[in-house]
């Protein structure tokens, strides 16, 4: 009985750590629940001057293809609750 307690508990004490890993992989961890729509980030890129071509869900930010205002292509992933600049990449 005591092999089969121990391996209980270290079995969930791995799928524990495999859960808290998971989630740790993504960039952005933000609940659904408090996600802003993608089409507020689109219309607040455009007034900013971007000219927007694609916004997808990447690593949990939202990732956005688009063209600058120096006309420069941007990849750009934003925090999908407060649209915050994560990291982007200029082409």
């Amino acid at each position: 009985m005591k092999y089969k307690t121990l391996s209980l508990s270290a079995i969930s004490l791995l799928s524990s750590f495999a859960a808290v890993t998971a989630s740790a992989s993504d960039l952005c961890n933000v609940a659904e629940a408090d996600r802003q729509p993608v089409e507020a980030l689109q219309s607040r890129l455009e007034s900013e001057g971007w000219e927007v071509r694609k916004i997808k869900v990447d690593e949990g930010c939202y990732e956005a293809y688009a063209i600058n205002t120096e006309g420069q292509r941007v990849e750009a992933y934003f925090n999908p609750q407060t649209f915050e600049l994560i990291r982007s990449e200029v082409d």
